[in-house]
């Protein structure tokens, strides 16, 4: 079976509280996608675009069938979560900091965006160790 790969770039990297949801995936390395990253309300919001950067974690599933339903849930991306979802679980291409591409699952924010304030540095992490 071919491997399948999670990017987390906010509340579920590894120094954040919700991490644990990830108990059963392996830790492949730092890496990013292209995108912007805003904040919504204490959680971070993706979007894919040419302008940016953002700075996550790349995790391989070790079960996917059991995990992906799990942070669908969690997102409030599942089928049975009212439309419209705030997130969609798409794929996209990640960069490792070997500069190796791999295609990844991201969850991407699926809502207006004028209203929510741009992290700039792309990285939700450094973002609250300026803001707290």
């Amino acid at each position: 079976m071919t491997p399948q790969y999670l990017f987390v770039y906010g509340t579920l990297r590894r120094h954040c509280l919700n991490h644990p949801l990830l108990t059963d995936c392996v830790y492949v390395a730092d890496a990013h996608m292209r995108g912007e990253l805003y904040e919504v309300n204490n959680y971070p919001a993706a979007i894919a675009s040419e302008s940016g950067l953002i700075a996550g974690e790349l995790y391989c599933l070790e079960h996917p069938e059991q995990l992906l339903p799990i942070l669908d849930d969690y997102e409030e991306c599942a089928a049975h979560c009212p439309e419209p979802h705030e997130y969609l679980r798409c794929q996209q291409t990640v960069t490792l900091t070997d500069q190796k591409y791999l295609a990844a699952w991201v969850y991407i924010y699926n809502r207006p965006t004028e209203s929510l304030q741009r992290i700039w540095s792309g990285d939700y992490l450094q973002y609250l160790q300026e803001n707290l």
